[in-house]
């Protein structure tokens, strides 16, 4: 008696062609973002690399046609000219008292009107919300003169409480933050009133520390928006020891009303000297701010 032995199985193997195939296909799409990424960053950075090559150069070639990217002969003598002829360590102190203090009224003020509209039930709540967002529509420059106005009747010309008090909430700002702490859970501040917390205990003990990387970026724009401000110095101060960076370097002029293109970009540079500082400081804790400011 025999026994029925079972037929072999065969199973299909597939030609491992499919692999190289895909690896090339990455390798290729890899190559190309990557010079994608190299070409955007070399565009982005020209203009850098022409402020910084133009502040060593010697002003003969500043004005040669045609224009050269690199200087034949390197000079230093538009950064002497930049502290000879202008009160240029006053500015830059200038610039850091307006910057800075715009910048911590500004995020105090943004973040307690953030904190009410977000976190507090009280009548009316929406329609003030809708008319902070509808101040954003307006131009800055259709308030220029009112405010103006309102600074030259306290008195505030030439003082650094005409420069930050006009600036020390900012409509933005309120509405960045508000829509923050919406997303943050209210069981944490309901556990907290519960517990006999008021309400500023909550903003500073529960909102305050959840809301670091939002309050963050929101200081970050505005230093740099402030720092690099042209018209609103030049409009609030006519007196050249009140001035900042940006608006004390509009003061250059040369034989002629010839403006220095070279000792501009040299003043240029050293004013971006402290941001470039500032933003390695706080690298890593800005990407992460952006990184969870997106999450909900």
């Amino acid at each position: 008696m025999s026994v029925a032995t079972p037929a072999p199985v065969r199973t299909a193997v597939r030609p491992p062609a499919a692999a190289p195939r895909r690896r090339a296909r990455v390798r290729v799409s890899t190559v190309v973002m990557t010079v994608g990424v190299a070409i955007a960053t070399l565009v982005a950075l020209l203009p850098l690399f022409i402020v910084l090559f133009t502040a060593f150069k010697p002003t003969a070639e500043v004005n040669a046609f045609p224009p050269t990217l690199l200087p034949d002969a390197w000079t230093t003598a538009n950064f002497e000219r930049i502290f000879s002829d202008l009160p240029f360590a006053r500015l830059i102190g200038n610039s850091f008292l307006f910057a800075g203090g715009v910048t911590l009224f500004a995020v105090t003020f943004d973040a307690l009107a953030a904190y009410a509209l977000a976190r507090i039930d009280f009548r009316g709540r929406k329609l003030m919300l809708v008319a902070i967002v509808a101040t954003l529509m307006i131009p800055f420059q259709a308030t220029l003169v009112p405010v103006y106005q309102i600074v030259s009747d306290l008195g505030w010309v030439n003082s650094f409480a005409g420069l930050i008090a006009p600036r020390a909430a900012d409509a933005f700002g309120i509405f960045f933050l508000r829509q923050f702490f919406v997303a943050l859970p209210r069981d944490l501040d309901n556990a907290a009133r519960i517990d006999g917390a008021s309400e500023l205990r909550v903003f500073w003990q529960i909102i305050l520390p959840n809301a670091r990387p939002a309050i963050l970026t929101l200081a970050i724009f505005i230093f740099v928006n402030n720092w690099n401000d042209l018209l609103w110095p030049l409009v609030f101060t006519t007196e050249r020891d009140m001035g900042t960076i940006t608006s004390g370097l509009t003061q250059l002029t040369g034989p002629g009303g010839i403006v220095p293109y070279g000792v501009m970009m040299a003043g240029s540079l050293v004013a971006v000297v402290p941001l470039v500082l500032a933003f390695m400081l706080v690298q890593r804790k800005f990407i992460e701010s952006i990184a969870t400011t997106g999450l909900k």
